[in-house]
């Protein structure tokens, strides 16, 4: 057995093996080698190699890199041929349906125009949006106009659309919809402070089949409590943090305190008028004073309806009027004369005659078509 020999602290049986070791390998724990060779010094934390680089997660490249890479250049769209739309009605659809799909004719002219007045309904905008719907003269249809372009809206676009009856006199707006309750906008108002969310207002609100909610007034004679400007503009505060669009269903006097504060927090005005000579001189009173008293370009950007029109003839001049208003707002359109509308009970959309919810899809058309990101009122968010 070899002698031991005391490495540091620890002691090992060392073996010597009588053949000699190699002349090619050096042992760097000899003594001779280690008096060899220089003394190395640690390297300095700097000089010490980072960890590997890891590779590039792809999925989370830039839209910058990936506009960068010339071989990126994916567009799936390009490799799919869209389908051409089935046509609904007439013999585009009576080919469609004897061939089993196999002849696809397309939708007809009107049908395609409707499809992209559907898109344009759909399109979108940033933060929430208040009409307010006006007429000075009752009887034209205008608590009509903004529950049905109200349904059309809320149908078509599926984002949370509400109609407050913003009228300080006992507006009619409520008894348009089943009501799922009795609560009014005065108890909303009561409980304002504590709505903290969506559900919260919802317990306050009306739902139709179209998804449209509706806020109903207080039309007990015996409340004590009246609206006013404050209450309204208080409300519709509260309803523009959860609804995307908001229609105010306004009473007809714009001298009204409660009215005016309604007009001025809205992004666009929906005028109302009857096919008559004496409702186009009241909104044409209504526009100017509207005018002259710092609205001018709430004037231009508005939405005149002609309601009521008559199929079989009209003592007025419908073409005549309704180029009377084109020259003052951006846009005018006619609605029908519809016996569902006349009798001022509830109305859904799928009553109305073709023609009556073509309107309103027009109407709601052009709306949507002037609340691009740049408009807003006072209580908006685009001014």
């Amino acid at each position: 057995m070899a002698d031991p020999v005391t490495v540091a602290t620890t002691t090992i049986d060392l073996v010597v093996d009588p053949t000699p070791a190699p002349t090619h390998i050096t042992t760097t724990d000899s003594p001779t080698a280690s008096d060899d060779r220089p003394e190395a010094t640690p390297a300095a934390a700097d000089d010490r190699p980072g960890p590997r680089r890891q590779a590039a997660d792809p999925f989370s490249l830039t839209e910058e890199e990936l506009d960068g890479d010339r071989t990126f250049a994916f567009d799936g769209d390009a490799w799919v041929d869209e389908p051409t739309p089935v046509p609904a009605t007439g013999w585009r659809r009576r080919v469609w349906a004897v061939t089993g799909g196999r002849i696809n004719p397309g939708p007809t002219p009107e049908e395609q125009r409707l499809r992209e007045r559907m898109e344009a309904i759909r399109r979108p905008f940033g933060g929430a949006r208040t009409l307010a719907v006006v007429s000075t003269k009752g009887g034209v249809g205008k608590t009509t106009t903004t529950l049905n372009l109200g349904h059309t809206l809320a149908s078509i676009r599926g984002d949370r659309v509400v109609a407050l009856d913003a009228n300080p006199d006992a507006g009619s707006l409520g008894h348009r919809v089943r009501r799922e309750h009795g609560a009014t906008s005065v108890d909303l108002l009561a409980e304002a402070d504590h709505i903290f969310g969506y559900g919260d207002v919802r317990h306050f609100t009306s739902q139709a089949e179209s998804l449209l909610e509706v806020v109903a007034s207080d039309d007990d004679p015996l409340s004590a409590r009246r609206m006013g400007r404050p209450e309204y503009e208080r409300l519709l505060n509260v309803l523009r943090v959860h609804y995307n669009l908001v229609l105010a269903d306004c009473g007809t006097g714009i001298l009204d305190a409660a009215t005016r504060g309604v007009v001025q927090r809205s992004d666009q005005l929906v005028v109302v008028t009857g096919p008559s000579v004496d409702s186009a001189r009241a909104v044409s009173y209504l526009l100017a004073w509207l005018r002259e008293h710092g609205q001018a370009e709430l004037v231009e950007r508005a939405v005149v309806v002609v309601n009521g029109v008559r199929q079989d003839g009209s003592p007025v001049d419908i073409d005549s009027l309704v180029d009377h208003f084109a020259a003052q707002v951006r846009a005018v359109r006619t609605v029908p004369w519809d016996e569902e509308l006349a009798n001022g009970a509830v109305v859904e959309l799928d009553w109305l005659a073709p023609a009556t919810r073509q309107a309103y899809v027009q109407l709601a058309a052009a709306v949507v078509d002037g609340l691009g990101d740049e408009v807003a009122g006072e209580g908006g968010t685009g001014r």
